[in-house]
């Protein structure tokens, strides 16, 4: 592995490309990576780039996200496959019934979705600029796609908007139940309790804390407690306990993993950077409204 990971590194710099990954990716591609990241930075880390090409070691939406918002560079995706069950539950033809149903709304666009989508929205989101996007704008009724869980964890939070839920989720997070909570909760009964908004209104009324996955990770450092129980991706359970091996964490299930997130390998990387594959495109009646919707995020956010 350790071979691998340096023929990585070496060609990275000979052919000036920024490494970007994913918290939810493999501590091995972690360790190669210039920048490991939630979808929010990672989307900033990618506007900023000045390298001529980007890997994205995560899943389309966000390779699609950095190709929408520096478009003059190459932005490779080791493995085309790597999707989001998430994004693929909406097309920007439900946008536009939702639109002709509530002509007067604002549409608000969770990142993890397709550029097209976004090119349909006003303004996309990530899941720890949510909450202060939605209270910004001058809309009283708001439409928020695609994620139903955040959507009304946000709605729980900014109660003098309407908010107009698309019935959507991320599969992995919205499988959590309250049992589960229970059972890890007599498990660790000393932990805290650090959960995704992307679970359900159930998990979310248990926890001691509530935010994106750069949130948990800072919350899971600067926190007094010793232990934690981890409402996200296996893998930040993970890291937390390689970063912190002074303090206790534990996945708030088994076979919390996002499958997606876990198809690209350090082999696919390397041929990736060899091959210049795959590269990921975004048509061109998309990338100006997509990156509208994306650029408003990042002013807001």
């Amino acid at each position: 592995m350790k071979e691998l990971q340096q023929k990585i590194l070496a060609l990275k710099n000979e052919k000036n490309a920024l490494i970007l990954a994913h918290y939810y990716q493999a501590r091995e591609i972690q360790e190669v990576a210039d920048h490991v990241c939630d979808s929010f930075e990672m989307a900033q880390r990618a506007r900023q780039a000045e390298e001529e090409t980007l890997v994205i070691c995560g899943v389309r939406f966000m390779a699609e996200t950095a190709k929408i918002l520096n478009p003059g560079k190459t932005v490779l995706l080791p493995v085309p496959g790597a999707g989001c069950p998430m994004a693929d539950m909406i097309a920007p033809g439900d946008v536009m019934r939702l639109r002709e149903r509530y002509p007067g709304a604002a549409v608000v666009c969770y990142v993890n979705s397709s550029a097209a989508v976004k090119a349909a929205c006003d303004v996309c989101c990530t899941s720890s600029s949510a909450e202060k996007i939605v209270s910004s704008l001058q809309e009283q009724q708001i439409i928020f796609v695609p994620d139903r869980n955040l959507g009304a964890y946000v709605a729980s939070k900014v109660p003098e908007k309407e908010i107009i839920l698309f019935d959507g989720c991320c599969p992995i997070h919205d499988s959590v139940t309250e049992n589960d909570v229970l059972a890890a909760k007599r498990a660790h009964p000393e932990a805290a309790l650090l959960v995704h908004p992307e679970c359900r209104a159930e998990v979310l009324s248990s926890a001691d804390y509530i935010g994106s996955t750069a949130g948990i990770i800072k919350e899971a450092f600067t926190s007094s407690s010793r232990e934690f129980i981890i409402g996200t991706e296996s893998e930040v359970a993970a890291r937390l306990s390689a970063l912190a091996p002074e303090k206790r964490f534990y996945p708030l299930m088994g076979g919390f993993e996002c499958a997606d997130m876990k198809k690209i390998e350090l082999s696919d990387i390397l041929i990736s950077l060899e091959r210049n594959e795959y590269e990921v495109l975004v048509g061109v009646d998309d990338i100006i409204p997509a990156r509208n919707s994306l650029e408003r995020m990042i002013a807001l956010g």
